[in-house]
């Protein structure tokens, strides 16, 4: 491992200047500093989760990769987790518990951050159960908003408080807390049931098919990403966009105004404008941490209705 600077001193930003959003000249050292303002809110998310990072060291124009292994040359205060692999064995994992490692990551351009659904110690039982809401082109983010609250009323009506956030891109991702109630065969089951059930529902907006070919002018319920092997963006991580647009926690009625008033922009955040609204709204996912739910059977009869 490399030398420690010690836990509270934080990591050299090296290239500051260097853009990494070219449309807007944003630099790394405004991610840098994006990521130190943020941490308080992102690290409760991150506990105990080990990550796959996006990175993209010659900024979003160029060639992007996902590191999934631990580098080896690590400062000590860097702490890792063994995850299960169905090709390697097991692989070494990076754990986002402190603002050092935070940074010292964004200081490797790691632009986006992919935590796993379980902490570390608890591979089979998921903390939280998503549903990634993917519009196929020309369906947009508009798209999803319908959907969403019609999954969240059905939610509801099964006793499960769910969550929402945008996807910092183009969808939205409904968050159930479970808190290590229920194992990942129970989560995708239940999840492609629900699939399912929408797609018959809404056969000519809505989706449960994987295949691009099927999703074209459709929302794409993927179901699949409740699975031990599969990571979803985590919520105030940045995105490898044209521009540095954040996966951003919403308000339910945020997300319905939008809807009624056809001003989807408001859904879309960028990292400029996080300072904002953090003071205004706080951490809109506080509640989420720690929730424990238990999952029901989904009814048989795959029933949905809407408000």
């Amino acid at each position: 491992m490399t030398a420690s600077l010690g836990k509270d001193h934080p990591p050299p930003l090296t290239n500051p200047d260097k853009v990494l959003y070219p449309a807007v000249g944003f630099t790394k050292r405004q991610m840098f500093e994006y990521y130190e303002f943020i941490a308080p809110c992102l690290l409760p998310h991150l506990r105990a989760r080990p990550v796959s990072l996006k990175r993209l060291p010659d900024g979003v124009a160029g060639m992007a990769f996902f590191e999934k292994r631990a580098p080896e040359k690590r400062p000590a205060w860097v702490h890792t987790a063994q995850v299960a692999s169905t090709h390697h064995g097991s692989l070494t994992y990076v754990v986002i518990d402190n603002s050092n490692t935070l940074l010292w990551l964004a200081n490797r351009a790691a632009i986006e951050i992919h935590p796993f659904l379980f902490q570390n110690g608890h591979e089979e039982h998921p903390e939280t159960m998503v549903f990634d809401l993917d519009p196929g082109a020309p369906a947009g983010l508009a798209a999803c908003i319908p959907v969403a609250l019609a999954i969240r009323d059905l939610l509801i009506d099964l006793g499960l408080r769910t969550f929402v956030k945008s996807s910092g891109s183009k969808g939205l991702h409904l968050l159930v807390p479970l808190g290590r109630t229920a194992t990942f065969a129970q989560t995708k089951d239940f999840a492609h049931r629900l699939a399912l059930a929408f797609e018959n529902r809404f056969p000519r907006t809505v989706t449960a098919t994987m295949a691009k070919a099927a999703r074209g002018g459709k929302v794409f319920i993927d179901w699949s990403q409740n699975d031990h092997g599969k990571t979803t963006v985590a919520a105030y991580s940045l995105r490898a966009q044209e521009r540095p647009t954040v996966s951003t926690p919403l308000t339910w009625e945020e997300a319905a105004t939008a809807g009624r008033r056809g001003k989807f922009e408001r859904l879309v955040f960028e990292a400029e404008d996080m300072r904002k609204r953090i003071a205004t709204e706080g951490d809109l996912l506080t509640e989420a941490i720690g929730l424990r739910q238990r999952l029901p059977t989904f009814p048989s009869s795959g029933g949905t209705r809407t408000r």
